[in-house]
């Protein structure tokens, strides 16, 4: 067992100092979320009245104020989920291509989407906009799905592990009459599905906290993502500041989950992304 030095005590204690402060935000908002809002900001932070009545409000009482905040979940559960499942299929089958095929064009495909993840995505919101509203689409679920359907970032990452599988397994997969879709889930998908997970864990973290796009292009409440009617209530309504916070918690509780039982994919894609 390695030693512990006095240099490293003191590098320790200070990393658990900096993730104290780190997370004081995140422990402040779940304990206020379970106090009355008038208690919020004049009790200390484990003292005042604890209970639920906050997220009760939020999905039984909230339609007083037109505000179907339950809808709303599983509307950005159905979007989430869509666009993950989308991009997975979509970056394997595209990687592969890229991986494997040979076809005219490929490295100048390949630079296109080096490009592409170079831009930042605000800077397409215009075009999509502007295409969406031509599609006839604005205001509709497949407006905020369907330009996330294809994600430059999943095809690359995809198809940089597709290429360092051997291709002995393509040819013996061939020799069994093996189909593209036979090779892809019973070859690609079982010696890849790190990366996989890993594109599914990222894409389904962005599209739940994507706010900005789904504010654009959505007008009805009943269609809306939760994060975008959070913010709504918030505006028109800040004496809720109680609900307001039991639903940040409600926002940010499915992330969390997701961290706790695939921490290991997250960490492999975040060491994957700095390399």
């Amino acid at each position: 067992m390695k030693k512990l030095t006095p240099l490293s005590l003191i590098v320790h204690a200070a990393m658990l100092l900096l993730a104290l402060t780190w997370l004081y935000p995140f422990i402040w908002m779940v304990i206020a979320s379970l106090k009355p809002t008038a208690e919020i900001y004049t009790t200390a932070l484990f003292s005042g009245h604890w209970s639920f009545d906050n997220y009760t409000f939020l999905f039984d009482n909230s339609n007083r104020a037109d505000k179907p905040f339950l809808r709303t979940l599983f509307n950005s559960l159905f979007v989430s989920l869509t666009i993950t499942a989308c991009v997975t299929v979509t970056s394997m089958l595209v990687g592969y291509a890229v991986a494997k095929t040979e076809f005219r064009g490929r490295h100048a495909f390949k630079n296109l989407l080096i490009v592409q993840m170079v831009f930042p995505a605000f800077m397409f919101i215009i075009p999509q906009f502007v295409l969406m509203r031509e599609l006839g689409l604005i205001n509709s679920y497949s407006a905020m799905i369907l330009p996330y359907a294809m994600s430059a970032w999943g095809i690359f990452m995809v198809s940089q592990s597709f290429k360092g599988t051997p291709n002995d397994y393509l040819y013996a997969a061939r020799l069994d009459h093996a189909s593209l879709w036979g090779i892809l889930r019973h070859v690609m998908m079982p010696l890849n599905k790190a990366i996989l997970a890993i594109v599914a864990l990222f894409t389904f973290s962005s599209s739940w906290d994507n706010f900005l796009w789904p504010l654009i292009v959505m007008r009805e409440a009943d269609k809306m993502p939760f994060s975008v009617l959070l913010a709504t209530f918030s505006k028109s309504y800040g004496i809720y500041l109680g609900p307001v916070l039991a639903g940040a918690v409600v926002q940010m509780l499915p992330i969390i989950i997701l961290f706790i039982l695939f921490r290991k994919y997250f960490l492999q894609g975040m060491s994957l992304s700095l390399k």
